[in-house]
């Protein structure tokens, strides 16, 4: 059985591409790239849309059959984006409908999709076919009332909550609001993910946890994406 893992927030800036690319490295998981602005997984990929005829996603939309899978080197294989998928996106349930089938068709243990920034119908959709939903919420507090209002809307939806981008000396006042949004729910809080000067700026392609040996700058962040990987797993196992 593949598990679905989404990777989704209701505000961009979160670092929610960046846990996506890492954590679909670290599963071995094709990442389905339903992110169309710049800034995507599909640029820090190196895939240049502007330099293909074919639109992978766009074309298995088009036909109905599961999309071709670039295969990457210490990064995860990929299923590009493309801007017109803005325009041509799936409502929420038919797109639930086709990832569902292709993660069926591709066998492969875990598919993680990276989704819009903000909400899109196709990211509803892949927070639909989930088995894990994964939050990134830096504990600020313009990031915390977009993860409130997604709680709020999801309550029953196995949402993961992880804090990002975390500071080394957190704000006590904005853990304790995190925890009063998951109060009374079944909703997780996993172990943070630590902030890192110059993964904004990074110009590499490959995926930070492919390093070897981890720059030390990094260590603490790769630490931390293999922890997130581990509670993946075995929350797709219990």
């Amino acid at each position: 059985m593949t598990h679905i893992v989404t990777v989704a927030a209701r505000k961009g800036g979160v670092g929610k591409t960046t846990i996506a690319y890492e954590l679909a490295y670290l599963l071995d998981a094709p990442l389905v790239d339903l992110e169309f602005d710049d800034g995507s997984a599909t640029r820090i990929w190196g895939y240049r849309h502007e330099a293909r005829l074919r639109a992978p996603l766009l074309d298995a939309l088009e036909r109905g059959t599961p999309p071709r899978i670039l295969t990457g080197y210490h990064k995860p294989d990929l299923v590009p984006c493309h801007p017109d998928f803005q325009l041509n996106q799936p409502e929420a349930d038919a797109m639930a409908d086709i990832l569902t089938d292709w993660a069926a068709a591709w066998d492969r243990e875990y598919v993680v999709i990276d989704t819009h920034g903000g909400g899109s119908p196709s990211g509803d959709g892949a927070i639909a076919a989930a088995s894990t939903v994964i939050v990134p919420t830096p504990l600020k507090t313009k990031d915390l009332n977009a993860t409130e209002s997604m709680v709020r809307e999801m309550p029953d939806y196995p949402l993961v909550l992880v804090p990002s981008m975390v500071q080394r000396v957190p704000p006590a006042a904005e853990i304790r609001r995190l925890g009063s949004i998951v109060h009374g729910t079944p909703i997780t809080v996993a172990e943070p993910v630590p902030y890192v000067r110059g993964i904004e700026t990074r110009k590499k392609r490959v995926a930070i946890t492919s390093e070897d040996p981890t720059p030390k700058a990094n260590v603490e962040f790769v630490a931390a994406m293999h922890q997130l990987a581990s509670f993946v797993k075995e929350n797709n196992h219990a």
